[in-house]
């Protein structure tokens, strides 16, 4: 989930506690639980980064209606910790839609 790299942002506790919650949940799905995997694992290391397959799961963690505010949360910490450029293409906006 994470890799090593020279990041400087580690996962605050209030956003590691949710996380853990999450991860515990059953009802949880997949894309979330990767996200919050990779939060956990980024609590005390600030030299972890996100890898670019959770950044995915945590981008559409973030598109999807039906995630919790907490999922969502987590999901923002986890993209937060992605070295190099995030890419996003939020429906509507962008080059293919002018």
């Amino acid at each position: 989930m994470a890799k090593k790299n020279g990041s400087n942002k580690a996962t605050s506790s209030k956003v590691a506690s949710k996380a853990s919650k999450v991860l515990n949940s059953p009802s949880t799905g997949k894309n979330s639980k990767a996200s919050a995997g990779s939060a956990l694992s980024q609590a005390k290391d600030s030299k972890k980064t996100t890898s670019k397959k959770t950044a995915t799961a945590a981008s559409k963690v973030l598109k999807d209606e039906r995630t919790s505010s907490d999922s969502k949360s987590i999901a923002g910490s986890t993209l937060s910790q992605k070295e190099g450029k995030i890419k996003t293409n939020i429906k509507g906006t962008g080059p293919r839609n002018k």
